[in-house]
């Protein structure tokens, strides 16, 4: 290892060890109870609930994924789907988060987002329950995967040994293992905190340092105008592939072809990715868990600036990387190395290492919150619900620490044996989270005719649909192409509104408890 080397490796330490004794002192307190381990005694304040609930939904896909797209194929991809991203956080929560915080404690104080669908509608039988949990299950070990590509990728990069992808992978599993299982949701909103406030930092000074080095707007601009449709909102740049399906280099300038139009349908299906949010578990989970509804309006507006600040510059670090180092990342996946190329390069090794800990603060804010999620569905939510109804606490938590462990050995053999890109993981995970849950936190909270049995069918469909649309439809080709998160949101939806209307109509209680959240304060 070189000094070089040697020193950002102590900057990333540095980091990595903050992180593990948050966890420790989080243990303290975290290990009372059920409510305490998995929703903080509904804690959060305003800054902790807003900034650990975007540090944990961005991930490693914003420091590395977005710029990535920026860097590969031009302003278009990138732009939509981060504004799209941003609506979708405002909406999310101006419509949603009050709401969700006062029904959640109605229905019996739920405490995860199985288990609030299940008590929503009174399931006695727990079948809801036991549908969204194997849905969280799925769909959080591949997002967990992703997160731990991350991991490889980073120390990867920073040890220069490619060859040690796997090893690496394990190491980052295991340290954001070991915090989240002492401190519980506690120590993963607590380090989301500080997570969120490095990634935002790192993202402008990055994007500061390189706006400068690359010449400013002007030189920025010089250099980019030479790759067609690159800066063009409405169409994408065309990277000329060789054979090893590298970008071609002529005279150590990257080959472009005309570009191709970035029409309307591929815009709205871009920016259906904010649809996602309202079926984001790691985000409404944050709603759940704020100590006050009448904070949420403060949350929703330090969320919002957030958002805004780290998306519009992790694009524009892809944009001033291509102008900056044109040649240097010849492949989608290698572009996804933007990032850590111009932190190496503008900054000492020692502070790179503190800056590159934005990347792993991304990651460990995401893996975190999905590990204790899934791990929280399999114990709350089937095994005391659905197994042992009659199991104490201290052995629910224990059986959450094992299903913990059970899903990192998935998500890390997901993350070895997956050859795409941080950002074609990320999407697929999010497509299925947003149509199976997405539709139906909406009917919940604002219709109160919907059923049961839709609530069973609009889940299921809407997850069935993402996996059908991207395997057997999407690869047709032509107006199929949308995103699958678009199709399977609005059928989910459909399936909702249709059932709902066919089958009997809630309980006078159900509706009884749907007019009280609509009003009610905590």
């Amino acid at each position: 290892m070189s000094a070089a080397n040697l020193q950002t490796f102590v900057g990333i330490a540095a980091y990595l060890l903050v992180m593990i004794v948050i966890g420790l002192w989080c243990a303290r307190r975290s290990n009372s109870n059920i409510e305490e381990y998995f929703l903080a005694k509904r804690g959060f304040g305003p800054w902790l609930a807003a900034l650990s609930a975007e540090a944990s939904d961005m991930s490693g896909w914003l420091l590395m994924g977005l710029p990535g797209v920026a860097y590969f194929y031009g302003v278009s991809d990138a732009f939509w789907t981060a504004l799209g991203l941003f609506i979708g956080t405002w909406v999310n929560w101006a419509v949603v988060a009050k709401r969700l915080r006062a029904y959640s404690q109605i229905a019996e104080n739920a405490i995860t987002l199985p288990e609030f669908f299940s008590k929503r509608f009174h399931d006695k039988k727990r079948a809801l329950l036991a549908i969204a949990a194997l849905i969280s299950l799925v769909f959080f070990s591949i997002y967990v995967g992703a997160q731990f590509i991350t991991f490889g990728k980073l120390f990867s990069f920073v040890f220069n040994a490619e060859d040690y992808f796997v090893a690496m992978v394990i190491l980052g599993a295991l340290l954001v293992m070991f915090y989240t299982l002492l401190g519980g949701f506690m120590a993963v909103g607590i380090t989301d905190l500080i997570q969120g406030l490095l990634m935002v930092t790192v993202l402008v000074l990055v994007f500061a340092f390189g706006f400068v080095h690359a010449g400013g707007a002007g030189g920025i601009a010089e250099r980019l105008k030479n790759f067609p449709r690159f800066t063009d909102f409405f169409g994408t740049a065309s990277p000329v592939l060789g054979d090893d399906g590298a970008q071609k280099l002529v005279n150590g300038a990257p080959q472009f072809g005309p570009g191709a139009d970035y029409g309307f349908l591929t815009i709205i299906s871009t920016m259906a990715w904010g649809l996602g949010y309202f079926g984001m578990p790691q985000v409404l989970i944050r709603f759940m868990a704020v100590k006050k509804t009448s904070m949420i309006r403060k949350s929703r507006n330090i969320a919002v600036i957030w958002c805004l600040i780290s998306m519009t510059a992790a694009v524009l670090i892809g944009l001033i990387g291509r102008a900056y180092l044109p040649a240097l990342l010849a492949t989608g996946g290698a572009a996804e190395n933007i990032f850590l190329h111009l932190s190496t390069r503008f900054f000492p090794p020692l502070l790179a290492g503190v800056v590159i800990s934005g990347i792993l603060a991304a990651s460990m804010s995401s893996s975190d919150s999905y590990m204790l999620i899934v791990s929280s569905s399999l114990a709350n939510d089937i095994f005391k619900d659905l197994i042992k109804k009659d199991a104490g606490e201290a052995i629910v938590m224990w059986v959450a620490r094992i299903a913990m462990l059970l899903v990192t050995v998935f998500a890390v053999i997901i993350a070895v044996s997956d050859s795409g890109t941080i950002f074609g993981v990320v999407s697929y995970a999010w497509a299925g989270f947003g149509a199976s849950f997405g539709p139906l936190i909406l009917f919940c909270l604002f219709w109160k005719r919907t059923t049961f049995p839709a609530a069973v069918a609009g889940m299921l469909s809407g997850g069935i649909m993402v996996v059908v649309w991207k395997n057997f439809i999407k690869p047709q080709g032509g107006v199929f192409r949308i995103y699958e998160l678009l199709p399977a949101f609005v059928f989910s939806c459909i399936v909702i509104l249709v059932v709902s209307l066919v089958t009997k109509k809630p309980s006078a209680e159900i509706e009884r408890e749907f007019e009280q959240a609509k009003t009610a304060e905590f």
